[in-house]
């Protein structure tokens, strides 16, 4: 079983696809990462180098490539779901996770973190704030298709606990 793990920036899909996988004894796979070894450079660098619409195609084509792994915990950058016809395809190849966070939790978890993060670099933290609530507004239907929803607010060994409920019951175990 594939599981792909969406959700806005900041809301603990690397740190949480990792400790899943480990549960799961899966191979975890961070479609950033792969971005970044594919192109020899940081995702920020790309965005600046290429662009965004480039950045979303190569995002894609590593997207596609995940279909390689029968078993594997997939996290995705936050506006993958958002382009092509990428959460479809997700649907269609796995479980996607909906990691669920309040706008307000994701600012403060994302002050520290701006200028790794190309789309909100040179943001105040009041523009950040409006940014996060903007962005997560156009992002949430996507988001919204996934399979199941978790609670992103919990900690990463209660969450990784309550997506595995989640995908068990699924599975009719």
């Amino acid at each position: 079983m594939r599981i792909f793990l969406t959700g806005f920036m900041g809301s603990g899909k690397t740190t949480v696809g990792a400790e899943l996988a480990k549960l799961l004894s899966y191979p975890f796979i961070d479609l950033d990462e792969q971005l970044v070894i594919g192109q020899g450079m940081p995702v920020a660098e790309q965005f600046k180098l290429y662009g965004e619409e480039v950045f979303r195609q190569k995002e894609r084509e590593v997207l596609r490539h995940t279909a390689v792994y029968t078993h594997a915990v997939i996290s995705c950058g936050g506006g993958a779901p958002c382009y092509y016809d990428n959460m479809d395809w997700m649907n269609r190849h796995g479980i996607t996770v909906f990691l669920h966070i309040p706008p307000e939790k994701l600012a403060i978890r994302l002050q520290s973190e701006k200028m790794q993060r190309p789309l909100l670099q040179n943001l105040s933290d009041e523009e950040l704030a409006l940014f996060i609530t903007k962005k997560l507004q156009e992002r949430l239907p996507y988001y919204l298709l996934a399979a199941l929803t978790a609670d992103a607010t919990l900690p990463v060994k209660s969450l990784c606990a309550q997506i595995f409920r989640q995908l068990n019951d699924i599975n009719g175990r």
